[in-house]
Protein backbone atom coordinates (compact mmCIF):
# COMPACT_ATOMS: atom_id res chain seq x y z
CA UNK A 1 0.00 0.00 0.00
CA UNK A 2 1.17 3.48 -0.81
CA UNK A 3 1.59 5.24 2.53
CA UNK A 4 1.08 8.80 1.24
CA UNK A 5 -2.63 8.29 0.39
CA UNK A 6 -3.44 5.97 3.28
CA UNK A 7 -5.93 7.23 5.89
CA UNK A 8 -7.03 5.82 9.22
CA UNK A 9 -10.72 5.42 10.09
CA UNK A 10 -11.59 5.15 13.82
CA UNK A 11 -14.96 4.46 15.44
CA UNK A 12 -16.44 5.88 18.62
CA UNK A 13 -18.41 2.65 19.05
CA UNK A 14 -22.14 2.11 19.18
CA UNK A 15 -24.65 3.88 21.44
CA UNK A 16 -23.19 2.23 24.55
CA UNK A 17 -19.56 2.69 23.49
CA UNK A 18 -19.00 -0.97 22.62
CA UNK A 19 -16.26 -1.40 20.01
CA UNK A 20 -14.69 2.00 20.63
CA UNK A 21 -11.29 2.49 19.01
CA UNK A 22 -11.55 -0.17 16.29
CA UNK A 23 -9.73 0.99 13.13
CA UNK A 24 -9.80 0.46 9.39
CA UNK A 25 -7.18 1.70 6.91
CA UNK A 26 -8.22 2.81 3.43
CA UNK A 27 -7.45 5.26 0.63
CA UNK A 28 -8.99 8.65 -0.13
CA UNK A 29 -8.98 10.50 -3.44
CA UNK A 30 -7.40 13.75 -2.26
CA UNK A 31 -8.06 15.51 -5.59
CA UNK A 32 -11.85 15.17 -5.23
CA UNK A 33 -12.44 14.91 -1.47
CA UNK A 34 -11.11 17.81 0.60
CA UNK A 35 -13.01 17.20 3.84
CA UNK A 36 -12.67 14.50 6.46
CA UNK A 37 -14.75 11.49 5.53
CA UNK A 38 -17.27 9.51 7.58
CA UNK A 39 -18.28 6.00 6.55
CA UNK A 40 -20.57 3.38 8.04
CA UNK A 41 -18.62 0.14 8.24
CA UNK A 42 -19.00 -3.15 10.09
CA UNK A 43 -17.53 -3.20 13.60
CA UNK A 44 -16.69 -6.82 14.51
CA UNK A 45 -16.37 -6.02 18.23
CA UNK A 46 -19.86 -4.48 18.48
CA UNK A 47 -21.16 -6.87 15.76
CA UNK A 48 -23.03 -4.10 13.93
CA UNK A 49 -22.44 -1.22 11.52
CA UNK A 50 -21.07 1.93 13.18
CA UNK A 51 -19.80 5.30 11.96
CA UNK A 52 -16.07 5.53 11.28
CA UNK A 53 -14.41 8.96 11.05
CA UNK A 54 -11.06 9.90 9.57
CA UNK A 55 -8.31 10.41 12.16
CA UNK A 56 -4.62 11.24 12.19
CA UNK A 57 -2.25 8.37 11.43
Amino acid sequence: MSQDRLIKLVTKGDEKGVGKGHTYYTFKNKKKVERKIELKKYNPIARKHTVYKEAKK
